[in-house]
């Protein structure tokens, strides 16, 4: 197909020989998929979350902790047949949820693959930089979407993710996902079955960008319509970005803001989850 599945339009025919932006051809790669239980409590509950990991991205981010999978070529080339039968046994497996991550490239490929319905809710797990259009086909197939907010400076999108126009396009995609869910909606466990979830990696030295991020969050959004996820598990991994963690400091800040501008309803985090372990190997397990 020609690709304009996501806000590049690279215009690639990634017809299994070519690639596009993405890296990947148009068939499934996926890297792992098994329960996983390093979520927010919402999505991983007590019997973890079917989290699928596609490989490929359309995102350049420099400090990417699954660049392996992003930007490295591990996976594994499956059909559409594959992937559906994958989802049913995630699902035998008593998971809370089928979580998508980063699986945008391979809309098509997915929205088949979700035929029939799964019993379970499917998440939409991604960096935020989607199209409106592509998010569209999802609309009664996705319950949740867990998107990233990363920047709301063009200049820093561009230097750390290689996509200048990415607050523009976070912006519209999670307005979206948000007509599609409305409210998000817990369970009597506590357990998040629609709604939007959205996440916010706070990066050492940009508190001025996480300040504008949660500003546009507090400012489009109404108590008890979304949840807001602070991250502070920002993590150095040499390839580029900041050098170092996050300070106890700088995160206090950022959590203060954000109780400050009301957004209460959410996580936050213990900033030892900046630790390797709660990145999964990419073996292949499951697939």
């Amino acid at each position: 197909m020609i690709c304009s599945l996501c806000p590049r339009k690279c215009g690639a025919l990634r017809d299994g020989t070519h690639a596009g932006f993405c890296g990947v051809g148009d068939a499934p790669v996926v890297a792992r998929a098994a329960p996983h239980f390093w979520e927010e409590p919402c999505i991983s509950g007590t019997r973890g979350s079917g989290a699928v990991f596609f490989s490929g991205c359309a995102l350049r981010c420099v400090f990417c902790q699954n660049r392996d999978i992003s930007a490295g070529g591990r996976g594994k080339t499956i059909t559409v047949d594959r992937l559906r039968q994958i989802f049913r046994e995630l699902e035998g497996q008593g998971v809370h949820n089928l979580n998508l991550v980063t699986a945008s490239h391979f809309l098509p490929a997915v929205l088949e693959a979700l035929e029939p319905r799964p019993s379970v809710p499917v998440v939409w797990n991604s960096g935020g930089y989607e199209s409106v259009s592509a998010l569209r086909a999802l609309e009664g197939k996705v319950q949740v979407y867990l998107p990233d907010m990363k920047y709301m400076d063009g200049a820093l999108a561009q230097a750390l993710s290689g996509a200048a126009d990415y607050p523009d396009a976070a912006r519209a995609a999670i307005l979206e996902m948000y007509r599609q869910t409305g409210p998000y909606q817990l369970d009597g466990d506590g357990m998040l079955v629609r709604g939007v979830m959205i996440r916010h990696l706070v990066l050492p030295g940009q508190l001025d960008n996480t300040f504008s991020v949660l500003d546009w969050l507090a400012e489009t959004f109404k108590p008890g319509q979304v949840l807001v996820s602070l991250m502070g598990q920002y993590t150095p991994n040499g390839a580029g970005g900041p050098d170092r963690r996050l300070t106890a400091e700088e995160y206090r800040r950022a959590c203060d803001y954000m109780a400050a501008l009301g957004l209460l309803e959410g996580y936050t985090q213990e900033l030892s989850s900046a630790e390797s372990e709660y990145t999964p190997p990419f073996d292949g397990t499951g697939v």
